[in-house]
C-alpha cells in the first residue's frame, strides 16, 4: 500500500472534507494517507520546504510554488461572501498607511486580498489567525484580518468591520474568491495525481451524503465548539467548487495568477496550474 503525507487545517471545512478519506470510510484504491494537521500558513511553509505530498494551500502560496505543486480539481475553498474581513475595535478610526495590521501569514490569500484592496497598508505583523482578535483588543495592532469561523462571531466580541475583502474582490472581478485548494506534488505521475483527485471528490461526496459521519472528527478539532458556528463554517466553505472547480473556479484562479504576474508579485511560468 502506498502511503502519502497529506496536510490540512483543523478547521471544520477541512476535517469535514477529509474525514472519510483518512479514516477509510471510502475505498482508497490502495492508498493510505498520513494526516498532518496545522494552521494554513504553517501548511504553506511546509509546502515551501517540500514536506507534504498533498496539502491544503492558500492560493496565494500556491502561486509561489508552481514548480513543485499542481492544484487538484477537488477540495478547494472558493465561493461568494466567504472572504477575509479587515476588522478593528468598535469606535477606533479606520487604519491609515502607517498603522500596524495583523495578518494570518505572508502567503495567505487573506494577505493577497489585503494588498489587492489596500495596497498602501504595508505595515504588517504576522500573527496566528486565532490570536488576531486578542492583538486588536489589546491595541498591539490597529486592525487585523480575520478568517475562518471568526467571521461569524467578531461583532459579538466588540469588533467592527472595516472592509469585507472578499466582497471587494467579487465586485472588482465578478469572480468567486479563491481562498485555498488542495495541491499535490508535481513530480508524481499523472495517474496517481488523478487518483488522489478522484478520492478527494469521493470523500466530499461521502461527507455530504452522510453528514453525521464526520461530526465527531469535526468537533474534535474545531477551534470554535459551538455546533451552529461549525455548521455555518462548513456550509460557507464547502460547496460546489469543493467538488469541482469547474470553468468559473479555474478562471478565478487564473485571474489571480495573471494579476500576480502583471504586478510582479511572482515570476511567470509555463507550468499548468491544474492536474
Amino acid at each position: 500500500m502506498t502511503k502519502l503525507r497529506i496536510g490540512f487545517s483543523p478547521c471544520p471545512n477541512d476535517t469535514f472534507i477529509f474525514d472519510a478519506l483518512i479514516h477509510g470510510k471510502i475505498d482508497t484504491e490502495g492508498l493510505e494517507f498520513d494526516a498532518c494537521m496545522a494552521d494554513v500558513e504553517e501548511l504553506n511553509l511546509m509546502a515551501f520546504r517540500g514536506e507534504l505530498d498533498i496539502t491544503k494551500l492558500s492560493y496565494h502560496a500556491f502561486l509561489h510554488i508552481l514548480e513543485e505543486y499542481v492544484m487538484m480539481d477537488s477540495g478547494s475553498a472558493l465561493g461568494n461572501n466567504c472572504g477575509p474581513l479587515l476588522i478593528k475595535n468598535v469606535g477606533d478610526k479606520n487604519p491609515i498607511e502607517s498603522d500596524l495590521i495583523a495578518i494570518p501569514g505572508k502567503y495567505t490569500t487573506a494577505n493577497f486580498l489585503l494588498n489587492y484592496a489596500f495596497p498602501k497598508l504595508q505595515n504588517k505583523q504576522e500573527i496566528l489567525f486565532s490570536d488576531i482578535e486578542s492583538a486588536i483588543k489589546n491595541k498591539q495592532v490597529s486592525a487585523g484580518l480575520i478568517i475562518h469561523e471568526n467571521r461569524f462571531t467578531y461583532a459579538d466580541r466588540g469588533f467592527e468591520k472595516v472592509k469585507d475583502l472578499g466582497e471587494d474582490w467579487e465586485q472588482s472581478t465578478g469572480m468567486p474568491i479563491p481562498l485555498g485548494g488542495i495541491a499535490i506534488k508535481r513530480n508524481f505521475d499523472k495517474a496517481l495525481q488523478e487518483k488522489v483527485q478522484r478520492l478527494i471528490r469521493k470523500s466530499i461526496e461521502f461527507a455530504f451524503n452522510n453528514p453525521l459521519e464526520s461530526l465527531e472528527y469535526v468537533k474534535l478539532n474545531a477551534q470554535e465548539m459551538d455546533a451552529e458556528v461549525m455548521q455555518k463554517h462548513i456550509n460557507l466553505y464547502v460547496n460546489d467548487y469543493s467538488i469541482s472547480l469547474g470553468a468559473k473556479g479555474k478562471s478565478a484562479i487564473q485571474y489571480m495568477y495573471d494579476f500576480s504576474v502583471e504586478k510582479k508579485l511572482i515570476d511567470g511560468t509555463s507550468k499548468d496550474l491544474f492536474v
